[in-house]
């Protein structure tokens, strides 16, 4: 028994146009959740990933499966109906999961054979098994899965032309963020994969760099922060000669044992959502927790730092609290924390969070012709109607900010200064240039984006006169 299991591409997020920019091979991460699933899959199914954001293969020209799984994030999910679509025209059936599958659970039924919502590593073996006899249900519920049975993943089915490994140890998120569907995914209940478990799985990982996937690392609470402890404990004394990075919350600043051992387990860097430059923006988008303890964030940016950590500082654009000028305002903030690297992405109503089920009550859904639109849902354009921005102001004020935060002045004061405290200068270049050579590709790609949103407003305006 043959399986593929597929991570469609989408040609509209930079990060993985490696040919444009050879900056972004430092940004491609691999399809973990399909790893795991390999390493749940049993012997007698020859098993390969295909990762389309290194290369979309000839389909036609490989050995027809017996079963192909793809999962899809939202902006992904057009390619993914592609993809199903090419299979099912031989026969092949073809079964998805992933957040986009649970969230828009009957657009996906109308367009696979069978559907996994949740996580799915409970249901899996079920599945293949179903699929083995030809009698594949048209849907099957994962629900939260227990942590112990998540196994090593099949780190050896992709080529070694990553840049970074990739390993999960938690899963879950009590915030609970109105623009993140991360609770509403994986639950609110913070999870933890046993610490042995994490430790064998790192030392299955041939790249020396490694991404920790886990939307907190260290999580919120006492017992949270002791667990993350522990883990790093564990890291060090393996000794691995790794190198890794994660994502956390600001609070990951607030202990220095916890960023000894951090550093000590091989931590090179984190990603903090620090979302707005104001207290008017965090509450509108529900990120309380950043408000807490009157917290001054350039001295937890700092004091990370002081571990020879990266920090690099996220950042939403397009609040009802954002007017002209947001975009400067957002540069200035980060370069006033002190972070050593900028992500600012427009605020996307994403199925499942209560940001979509806010806007699209409110009919503020620009761009809402599905399943076609969702390939604009990579975070990195407009889709929304924007209280205080147009749509090209918008743009404008995400472009402003990326130019003043990377331009080469900039760029250079930050790697001189990784580079004089031994923070990372390595790291910290190739993440500098990567950011500032997708300002270009973001440039050539928001033209043909506004000449269809142009397109449409004529439409809509067709419409409306025809009507009255």
């Amino acid at each position: 028994m043959r399986l593929y299991l597929v991570n469609p591409s989408n040609p509209l997020v930079s990060i993985v146009k490696v040919k444009e920019s050879r900056w972004n091979r430092y940004r491609v991460w691999k399809p973990l959740s399909l790893m795991v699933l390999a390493g749940l899959t049993p012997p007698e199914w020859e098993v390969s990933i295909v990762d389309e954001n290194l290369e979309v293969p000839d389909y036609e020209a490989l050995p027809r499966p017996d079963l192909v799984g793809i999962t899809a994030f939202t902006s992904q999910a057009n390619r993914a109906y592609e993809v199903a679509r090419r299979f099912r025209r031989q026969g092949v059936p073809v079964v998805m999961g992933g957040i986009h599958a649970t969230m828009c659970l009957d657009e996906v039924m109308e367009r696979v054979d069978s559907v996994v919502t949740g996580e799915a590593e409970a249901i899996w073996p079920q599945v293949l098994a179903d699929a083995r006899q030809g009698r594949l249900k048209r849907r099957y519920d994962g629900g939260f899965a227990d942590m112990k049975d998540i196994p090593v993943a099949r780190h050896d089915l992709l080529p070694p032309v990553y840049a970074f490994g990739a390993v999960q140890t938690t899963r879950g998120c009590p915030l609970n963020c109105g623009f993140c569907s991360v609770t509403a995914f994986n639950g609110a209940r913070y999870r933890q994969r046993p610490i042995p478990d994490v430790v064998r799985e790192f030392q299955s990982i041939r790249e020396k760099h490694v991404l920790i996937v886990d939307d907190n690392l260290i999580g919120t609470r006492a017992e949270h922060i002791a667990r993350a402890k522990d883990l790093f404990r564990a890291l060090a004394k393996a000794n691995l000669g790794k190198e890794w990075v994660a994502q956390a919350t600001v609070n990951f600043a607030d202990d220095e044992e916890l960023l000894a051992l951090a550093a000590k387990a091989g931590c090179a860097g984190v990603f903090i959502g620090f979302e707005s430059p104001s207290p008017e923006g965090l509450r509108e988008l529900g990120k309380k927790f950043n408000l807490m303890k009157g917290r001054d964030f350039r001295t937890s940016v700092r004091r990370i730092q002081r571990h020879n950590i990266l920090v690099v500082g996220s950042f939403i654009i397009g609040l009802d609290v954002d007017g002209p000028g947001i975009g400067k305002r957002i540069s200035e903030a980060a370069s006033h924390y002190g972070v050593d690297g900028l992500n600012v992405l427009f605020l996307t109503p994403l199925p499942g969070t209560r940001l979509w089920d806010e806007m699209k009550s409110a009919d503020r859904l620009a761009l809402d012709n599905f399943p076609e639109d969702w390939k604009y849902y990579t975070l990195t354009f407009p889709v929304a109607r924007y209280r205080q921005l147009s749509q090209d102001d918008i743009i404008q004020e995400r472009l402003n900010c990326n130019r003043s935060f990377y331009s080469i002045p900039r760029i250079l004061g930050r790697v001189s200064s990784s580079l004089l405290h031994r923070r990372q200068p390595l790291i910290s270049l190739v993440a500098n240039m990567s950011y500032r050579s997708n300002i270009n590709v973001d440039c050539r790609a928001y033209p043909d984006f506004q000449r269809q949103w142009a397109g449409r407003g004529d439409v809509r305006r067709a419409r409306a006169g025809s009507a009255s």
